[in-house]
Order: C-alpha cells, then sequence, then structure tokens
C-alpha cells in the first residue's frame, strides 16, 4: 500500500511539472540579465543616487551665481530712543551731556541686498568635491549592476543545476522502476529474497522523497529569482535545462568597480584636505544694496511719512587670523584619512589579483573536473546496463545492482558539483578582471 502511495505521489508530481512547463515561459540567461538591469529596484534606488549627486554638483556650482535677498522692516516706537548730545555743542561747557529723545514713531525699511563670490577658495573647493562624489556615485552603481548581475547569474545557474538534477533522478527512477518490476517477478519465482524486494523499495521511496524536495527547492530558487529581477511573485517562468558553457579567452586583469571606488575617494579626500587648508585663504564678495527708509508722524501738527533712498556698492574681505587651532586639528585628522584610503586602496588591488588568480585556477580545474566526471557517468551508465543484465542470468546479485546504482549517482553528483564549480569560477573570473558587464 505504501508503495502504491508513493507511486501515485510522484505522478501527480510528473503532472504538476509537465503543467508548469506548458504555462511557463522558459527564460534564457540574456533575457533574466536584461530584465533585471530594467526592473531591478536595487538598480533604480542606484540611478536615483545618481541623479541626486548630478544635483547636488548643480547646486555647488551655484554657489557662483550672484545671491539677492530682499528684507522688509516696519517699527512703531511707543518710547522714541535717547541720545546723549554734548552741551559744547550748543555753545555749552565741555563735558556736560543731556539725554535727549528724538525721532519720529514710525520707521519703515525696504533693502535689497546682492552678494556675489569674486574669489572664494571654498566654493571651488567645493565644487571639485561635488563633481568626485558624481563619479564615486556613478562606480557604485556601475558596483550595483555587477551584483545584481551576479545575483542573477548565480540564482539562475542554482535553478539550472537543480533541473538537471532533476532530470538524472527521473532516470534513475525510470530505473529503480524496472529494477523493482524484475526483483518482484524473481521474488513471486522464489529466486529472490524479501529483504532483497524490500531494499529495492526502500530505494525508489529515498528516491521519490529526492524528487520532491528538490522541487520544492527549484520553486524556491525561482521565487528568489524573479525578486531579484524585479517580477511579479506570481509570474510564470522557467529556465533552460542545458546549461551554456562559455568558451573565451582568459580575460586580462583590469581595474574594478571595488578599486576605482577606493581611487575617487582617495581623490575626494585629498580635495577635502585641499579644501581645509584653503581655508586660511582670504575670499572676497561684491556687495550691493539699495534701499528706501520712510519716517512718519502722525500727530500735530502735520502728520507725513517721507521715504529716503540709499544705495551702495562695495566689496567684502574675509581673513580668517586665528581660530583656535581648529583647522590644524581638521588638517591633521584628514590627512590620517587619506592615509587609511591610500592603503585600502592597495589592499582592494591587492585583493583583486588573489580572486583573479584563484578563478583562473578554480576553473581550470573544475574544467577538467567535467570532462573526467561525464566519461564517469558514461562508464557507470554501462556498468549499471551490464549489472542489469547479468542479474536477469543470474550472474550477478542485486547487491551488485544497488552498487552500480549508487557509482552512477555518485558521478551525476560529481558532474553537477563540477559544472556548479565551473560557473561560479568564471563569474568570479569575470569580476576580478573588470569583464562582468562587457
Amino acid at each position: 500500500m505504501l508503495v502504491n502511495v508513493h507511486k501515485l505521489s510522484i505522478l501527480f508530481l510528473l503532472a504538476f511539472l509537465i503543467g508548469a512547463k506548458v504555462q511557463a515561459q522558459e527564460w534564457t540567461l540574456k533575457q533574466s540579465l536584461d530584465t533585471a538591469l530594467l526592473r531591478n529596484k536595487a538598480l533604480k534606488m542606484a540611478a536615483n543616487q545618481l541623479a541626486a549627486a548630478d544635483l547636488k554638483n548643480q547646486e555647488s556650482r551655484s554657489q557662483l551665481l550672484p545671491k539677492v535677498i530682499a528684507t522688509g522692516d516696519y517699527k512703531y516706537f511707543t518710547q522714541l530712543p535717547y541720545q546723549m548730545l554734548p552741551q559744547a555743542a550748543f555753545g555749552g561747557p565741555e563735558g556736560v551731556y543731556r539725554a535727549v529723545q528724538f525721532g519720529v514713531p514710525h520707521t519703515i525699511m525696504g533693502n535689497v541686498n546682492l552678494r556675489m563670490p569674486i574669489y572664494d577658495p571654498q566654493v571651488i573647493a567645493g565644487i571639485k568635491i561635488s563633481e568626485s562624489y558624481q563619479e564615486l556615485t556613478e562606480w557604485q552603481r556601475v558596483k550595483t549592476e555587477e551584483q545584481v548581475y551576479l545575483e542573477v547569474s548565480n540564482l539562475y545557474f542554482n535553478a539550472q543545476i537543480l533541473k538537471n538534477q532533476f532530470a538524472f533522478l527521473q532516470a534513475n527512477q525510470v530505473n529503480g522502476e524496472k529494477l523493482e518490476r524484475n526483483v518482484r517477478l524473481l521474488f513471486e519465482q522464489k529466486l529472490a529474497s524479501r529483504t532483497d524486494l524490500d531494499k529495492v523499495i526502500l530505494q525508489n521511496q529515498q528516491l521519490h522523497s529526492q524528487l520532491f524536495q528538490l522541487q520544492s527547492q527549484y520553486l524556491t530558487v525561482l521565487q528568489q529569482l524573479k525578486l531579484v529581477i524585479g517580477l511579479p511573485l506570481d509570474w510564470e517562468m522557467d529556465v533552460q535545462t542545458q546549461v551554456q558553457i562559455e568558451e573565451s579567452e582568459t580575460p586580462n586583469p583590469g581595474l574594478t568597480a571595488d578599486f576605482r571606488i577606493q581611487e575617487v575617494r582617495e581623490k575626494m579626500l585629498s580635495q577635502e584636505l585641499k579644501s581645509i587648508k584653503n581655508s586660511r585663504i582670504p575670499s572676497v564678495h561684491l556687495i550691493a544694496n539699495y534701499g528706501t527708509t520712510g519716517f512718519g508722524y502722525n500727530g500735530a501738527p502735520e502728520s507725513f511719512l517721507d521715504f529716503y533712498p540709499q544705495s551702495f556698492i562695495g566689496a567684502q574681505v574675509s581673513f580668517p587670523i586665528f581660530n583656535g587651532m581648529v583647522t590644524s586639528k581638521k588638517i591633521r585628522q584628514k590627512e590620517l584619512e587619506l592615509a587609511n584610503a591610500t592603503i585600502q586602496k592597495s589592499l582592494v588591488a591587492d585583493q583583486t589579483q588573489v580572486q583573479y588568480q584563484a578563478a583562473l585556477r578554480q576553473q581550470a580545474t573544475a574544467k577538467k573536473q567535467i570532462q573526467t566526471t561525464d566519461s564517469q557517468i558514461q562508464l557507470a551508465e554501462s556498468i549499471y546496463a551490464k549489472s542489469i543484465l547479468l542479474q536477469q542470468e543470474g550472474l550477478a546479485t542485486l547487491t551488485d545492482i544497488l552498487l552500480a546504482d549508487q557509482s552512477l549517482r555518485a558521478a551525476q553528483q560529481s558532474y553537477l558539483d563540477a559544472m556548479v564549480a565551473y560557473l561560479k569560477a568564471t563569474l568570479e573570473l569575470k569580476k576580478s578582471s573588470a569583464t562582468l558587464l562587457n
């Protein structure tokens, strides 16, 4: 009864897979990557950050434009202000002063002020820093694109490996069912023991469980792939079964996005250091003002509200003399940050070289392993087929057949492991040689 339940379950699974293949469209790796570049959410955020960096650069450049500010002021004096007037100015004694209130209760002022930098080293440094930040953001976008490329490729390859593993297990299932029928017939003819039959049944049941686990893993990987691509999770999709092995020339080492990012960060720190040093240099601004002042009185014997214009144009020089050693401390801090950035850039370069050499070795080893395991699969299949024939003729035991079956499965798994290692090494080689997006 247990065997029949498993047979019904596997038939249901196969029917589900067939239906899924009919509904789901097979996506190539290129289609998946192209769609991810358009719909991936991380890439959309990186594009927004790049646009924000461009606006930041425009903001820095706007500091060179004139700034115009309009101000207005109205005051009503409930008590007029006092001024101390010397009595000598009116013919009185020297050194004697008298408090006098004068002015009008209503005062209205309106001014338009203009300020424009003629030479400001801080503004010029800020523009250069914003340009470097824009370059840094662009390289961070490239790095994000590489990460999406790697993530999509790895998930796609994992799905392909699971499909191939499923195909191997399906073929093993067919062999297992044939073997079970043969052993059951021998058992009915008293030529095989019940233990032999139970061994075959147990092996087939384990095979059925593995098929269900693989199906669950495959669906999980597909969901993760759709999430990274940016597709709706209920979107029907499938991957191609055949794994494409690229035969291309070994790329030469290049400057990776990680190295470029460290390079730009070092340049930004150098510019920030220069900006702090330039803060000791005087800055010159053009200033201008045009305004009017109104004086009003609403008492006897005559009320009035008169306006009088005022304007000026000039230049303003700002020169820092002493700020409590703050600038020197900032310079020392920035020098240490710059030194660390230089060390970090050198470290990234060394790490990239190590990763490149390791990927070369892993790719060569995996490629040779693929060829070896492919031959082993063919040999294991031949041994299994011959063992079945010998068993039918009474020249081989069930143990020989089970060992042959285990050897075949081991060869299949070794082939899949070698395929995974080759694909991952190829991606790592492209990443460390800065050719991943080419």
